[in-house]
C-alpha cells in the first residue's frame, strides 16, 4: 500500500537545475533509503516533501492528499539530534506534543510512555550534555517520532557516530523500527548502511539529481547479525558501486 508518493520532481537555484524529475515511492510501514554522493540533491529532495521548498515541476502526496509545499505534514529529523541544551530529555522529546497544544504535563506523560521502547529509561531528567551520542539520537528519533507518525525523514541519521556505535545504532534502529512501524525515508552517502537499513534503495546520481536505480533488498527483516559478511549483502555493495561509477 502507498504511503507516499513523489512525482516528477524537478529544482532549480538561479536557473540551474539541482534534481530533475524524481519520482520516488513509500510504501507503508517500509524503509527506503535515497543514496547517493553529497551534493547530489538529496536533501533538496527532502525538503520537497517536507514542504520547505515548493518545487519547478512535480507534487508530493501522502495518504491520497497532495501536500506539496505545506510543511509540517511529515516528520524530519537532520543529522545533527539538534537537542535544546537548557532543556531536559523529557521536555526535548515531548516539544512536538506542546507545539501542537498539549499541556505541559500531559505531554510530558505521553512522552515518557514511550522511553522504555527507545531504550531511554532513566534519562528523563538528564541534559543533553549528560547522554551519548547514540543515547541523544535515540531521543531525536522519538521526537520526531511524536511529531508525527505518518512518515519520517531522516537525514543522515547516524553520520555523526563513531563506528562501533553507529553499528550499535543500526541493529537498535532496525529492532524498533519494527515495534513501532513507521514508514520512512533516509538520506545516506555509506552504502554498508543503506543495504542493511532498506527494504529498497534508490540510488540518486548525477548533475542534476536524477534516480538512476532502484534496489529491492530481498533478504527480510529482522535480518541476521553475519548478512554485512554475507555474499549477497557484497553482490549489493558491488551492484552499487557499478551504478555509481557510471
Amino acid at each position: 500500500m502507498k504511503k507516499l508518493t513523489a512525482n516528477n520532481i524537478t529544482v532549480s537555484y538561479d536557473g540551474i537545475k539541482i534534481i530533475e524529475d524524481i519520482s520516488i515511492e513509500l510504501n507503508k510501514y517500509e524503509i527506503v533509503c535515497l543514496l547517493g554522493i553529497s551534493g547530489g540533491g538529496k536533501t533538496t529532495l527532502f525538503n520537497v516533501i517536507s514542504g520547505l521548498l515548493v518545487p519547478d515541476t512535480g507534487n508530493v502526496i501522502l495518504d491520497g492528499e497532495n501536500i506539496t509545499g505545506q510543511a509540517g505534514k511529515t516528520s524530519y529529523m537532520l543529522q545533527k539530534d539538534l537537542l535544546l541544551p537548557f532543556k531536559t530529555i523529557i521536555d526535548n522529546v515531548s516539544l512536538p506534543l506542546l507545539i501542537k497544544g498539549m499541556k505541559k504535563q500531559t505531554a510530558r506523560e505521553t512522552a515518557s510512555k514511550y522511553f522504555d521502547e527507545f531504550g531511554l529509561s532513566g534519562t528523563n531528567k538528564k541534559y543533553p550534555h549528560q547522554l551519548s551520542g547514540g543515547m541523544r539520537q535515540r531521543a531525536a528519533l522519538l521526537r520526531t517520532y511524536l511529531f508525527s507518525n505518518k512518515v519520517a525523514l531522516l537525514d543522515e541519521p547516524f553520520s555523526a557516530l563513531d563506528t562501533i556505535t553507529k553499528s550499535s545504532m543500526h541493529q537498535w534502529y532496525l529492532d524498533i523500527m519494527e515495534q513501532i512501524k513507521l514508514s520512512t525515508l533516509f538520506i545516506t552517502h555509506d552504502i554498508d548502511e543503506a543495504i542493511l537499513l532498506s527494504d529498497r534503495i534508490y540510488i540518486l546520481s548525477g548533475k542534476p539529481g536524477k534516480i538512476v536505480d532502484e534496489i529491492k533488498i530481498k533478504e527480510s527483516k529482522p535480518r541476521n547479525k553475519d548478512f554485512i559478511v554475507s555474499e549477497e549483502f557484497m553482490n549489493y555493495k558491488r551492484h552499487i558501486l557499478k551504478v555509481l561509477e557510471q
